[in-house]
């Protein structure tokens, strides 16, 4: 294993590893390897990905397919928190567009660009499953129903391009 180190911490092998002995083919675990990694890292490098398909005896092409498939792995950097602003037709008829724009013209980022302190990345999401809540929007691991100029100010008040929150 030593050959993926610094590639895959000794950490990250033995959690895909503890997933390894759950699936009846090493290809099985990808997902969840994938998901090991940017949880450590925050984002899947190619340097981690080739790792991951190696260990895994997988080709990289194969698991870069599985990756780029996926919307919540993120195969370059993200900030600390991702903003996941739903579009779903719910959202878009509830203003969507005009929370963007506020998002924006608020964070000094347009979508999928990262605030200059790496604290926000902004992204769309077809659906984040709270239609009846509509518009709503994810930050961090924290759900955000019907959402208005004024919550969005309140949320991200200090953030300012590059600020604190």
């Amino acid at each position: 294993m030593s050959e993926l180190i610094p590639a895959l911490s000794e950490a990250e092998i033995a959690a895909i590893d503890a997933e390894l002995s759950h699936v009846p083919v090493p290809a099985g675990a990808a997902i969840d390897a994938l998901k090991i990694v940017q949880a450590h890292r925050g984002w899947i490098s190619d340097e981690s990905l080739n790792a991951i398909a190696k260990h895994l005896g997988m080709s990289a092409a194969e698991l870069d397919g599985i990756a780029t498939f996926y919307t919540l792995i993120f195969r370059r950097p993200v900030g600390e928190k991702v903003i996941l602003l739903c579009n779903s037709v719910t959202c878009w008829m509830k203003g969507c567009d005009a929370l963007q724009q506020t998002i924006t013209e608020q964070l000094g980022i347009g979508m999928g660009e990262t605030t200059t302190d790496n604290k926000y990345t902004l992204l769309p999401m077809t659906c984040l499953g709270a239609c009846d809540k509509a518009p709503v929007m994810m930050v961090g691991d924290d759900l955000h129903e019907e959402i208005t100029a004024q919550s969005l100010q309140a949320l991200f008040s200090n953030a300012g391009s590059g600020g604190e929150t």
